[in-house]
């Protein structure tokens, strides 16, 4: 099961792409491999490394501080494409806990919340200022207080934004759905037991 989330504040890493697909997340050779700790090596894995393995210092991701990130901010239609959960597992294993971006595939936004992966969907405008706001101030951070449903930003602004009412219940308390599923078991073991 995920680590409970309620609030995050982290450094916030600027994606300044649209329509970034599961394939470009991870490549579809590494979903062989076992989910172990290769697989923050595996994200953006071809953005990241040349074909002869070497960091490509250009991509954001392999700069220092964000290299250390907590929060991705996208751009436009982050995650489309294929159906790869392997994608939310090779972010998490990144460090990620959040993606904030104007807008997510649906599958991506179904799987991210299903292992604890917090997406916000925030106006283009703002992601746009979020972005432009990191890449000018290296290691500035956001927090993303999901009690709330509040991003507040590194100048104090406050920014709301919406999770469906069951995922968002999941995440604050650090269950997917069976483990949600298991908080009810006294009560289906006390329904089964009076039909016996």
């Amino acid at each position: 099961m995920p680590d409970a989330f309620t609030t995050l504040t982290a450094v916030a890493a600027p994606l300044d792409m649209s329509n970034v697909d599961t394939d470009q997340i991870i490549p579809a050779r590494f979903m062989r491999r076992p989910r172990d700790e290769r697989y923050a090596q595996y994200g953006f894995h071809d953005l990241r490394f040349t074909p002869e393995g070497a960091a490509r210092p250009d991509f954001v991701l392999n700069r220092p501080p964000f290299d250390q990130a907590g929060i991705l901010i996208a751009s436009r239609n982050f995650g489309v494409g294929s159906s790869r959960e392997a994608a939310v597992y090779a972010l998490l294993a990144m460090g990620f806990r959040c993606v904030i971006a104007e807008s997510f595939g649906d599958i991506f936004f179904s799987n991210a919340l299903k292992n604890g992966l917090l997406p916000v969907r925030l106006p283009e405008d703002t992601c746009r200022s979020l972005r432009q706001h990191a890449a000018e101030h290296p290691g500035s951070r956001l927090t993303v207080d999901l009690a709330a449903n509040i991003v507040t930003d590194a100048e104090g602004n406050a920014h709301a934004f919406t999770i469906p009412p069951f995922a968002r219940d999941c995440l604050l308390r650090g269950l997917d759905e069976i483990g949600m599923t298991l908080t009810l078991l006294p009560a289906i073991e006390a329904f089964e037991a009076a039909r016996g």
